[in-house]
């Protein structure tokens, strides 16, 4: 080891300059943020979207729509998906215990009972609602479908 081999420790040495420390650093006075306006001054947030006076975009988009308050959304099942679970785990009676189990609605989904594909095995269903088609088709299977 020499002197003029002599280096300082990895990660000791900070690249940052340090600002408003004396007019010797070459950081001094504003400190690096220009002078005047908001973000010169200390406690400065901006507020989210705020686009410096500039109209905001969520200001400038236009609005449109109707979102009724009142409205009964439900998760749809077709009588594919009813025969597909009978199929696979060999069931007769189909609720909604057995479809949050399987993973097809989450805990607080209305279910309704669509009719789109055949269904072959006898069921009895359980659920919020049923179409026309979906009725039809359960019974004509020699199932039953009772609403919730």
């Amino acid at each position: 080891m020499k002197l003029h081999t002599l280096k300082p420790a990895e990660g000791s040495i900070k690249d940052r300059k340090r600002i408003g420390r004396g007019q010797g650093s070459g950081a001094a006075g504003t400190a690096g943020r220009g002078h005047k306006g908001a973000k010169s001054r200390s406690g400065y947030s901006s507020k989210q979207g705020f686009e410096g006076g500039q109209m905001p975009l969520q200001r400038r988009v236009p609005k449109f729509g109707f979102n009724n308050i009142n409205r009964v959304s439900y998760k749809a099942i077709n009588l594919s998906d009813l025969q597909t679970l009978q199929e696979k785990y060999s069931v007769d009676t189909i609720d909604l215990d057995l479809l949050k189990s399987k993973g097809l609605v989450a805990k607080n989904d209305l279910v309704k009972i669509l009719g789109n594909g055949t269904l072959k095995a006898k069921l009895n269903v359980t659920a919020n609602a049923f179409s026309k088609t979906a009725l039809e088709a359960i019974e004509k299977a020699g199932g039953t479908a009772s609403k919730i």
